[in-house]
């Protein structure tokens, strides 16, 4: 981590996006950084560093990620709405009940994932990479995951209801007590998916 860079945040928004603006060369570096319950909506972190960084319970609505590295970052309970995470490295992050309402995640890396209880309401999700992604219990309805990589991933009573799983890869997910209501599962591949208890997107139920 950069302590000019924390510095320079922790001086407020303003000044951290005219910074940036005068730095476009720079790609901050805020790793490990404790920002625990922060308040910085619509903030610039465009290819910033925040790899094991402290989030916790951050309000980081409609803030830019695009191309962010948040490997193993902690943002439990964060607040993430309508924020664009295109491409950002979120393997082994910590996303567990944070809002992602409508954020933009298309083609980012959720490997490993946990994202118990989070809310991905809307979410774009489209060739985005969440296997093995621990997505028990979260929301993604209507959230669209054509050609996402869901291999392994858990979705144990996860809420897909009206969701774009088109050529979604769900192989050997965990789909039991899934909701899978309305959802477009044309194209996808369950090959070894558990769907015990599933609710099929006809509303039917899951034998097996």
């Amino acid at each position: 981590m950069s302590t000019e860079h924390l510095a320079v945040l922790q001086l407020g928004t303003a000044r951290w996006m005219e910074w940036r603006r005068r730095n476009p060369q720079v790609h901050p570096d805020l790793a490990n950084a404790n920002l625990v319950s922060a308040k910085l909506p619509n903030i610039d972190f465009r290819m910033v560093s925040l790899r094991s960084a402290n989030l916790i319970g951050a309000d980081l609505s409609q803030s830019d990620f695009q191309g962010a590295d948040l490997y193993a970052a902690n943002l439990i309970a964060a607040d993430l709405r309508e924020a664009n995470l295109r491409g950002a490295d979120l393997c082994t992050a910590s996303l567990c009940r944070a809002n992602l309402f409508r954020a933009n995640l298309l083609e980012a890396e959720l490997g490993h994932a946990q994202a118990i209880g989070a809310n991905f309401y809307a979410a774009e999700l489209i060739n985005a990479d969440l296997a093995y992604a621990d997505l028990r219990q979260a929301k993604l309805i209507l959230a669209h995951l054509s050609g996402a990589n869901l291999r392994s991933a858990n979705l144990c009573e996860a809420d897909l209801q009206g969701a774009d799983l088109r050529w979604a890869n769900l192989r050997r997910a965990n789909l039991s007590g899934a909701n899978l209501s309305h959802a477009n599962l044309r194209g996808a591949d369950l090959k070894y998916a558990n769907l015990q208890g599933a609710i099929a997107p006809d509303g039917s139920l899951y034998d097996e």
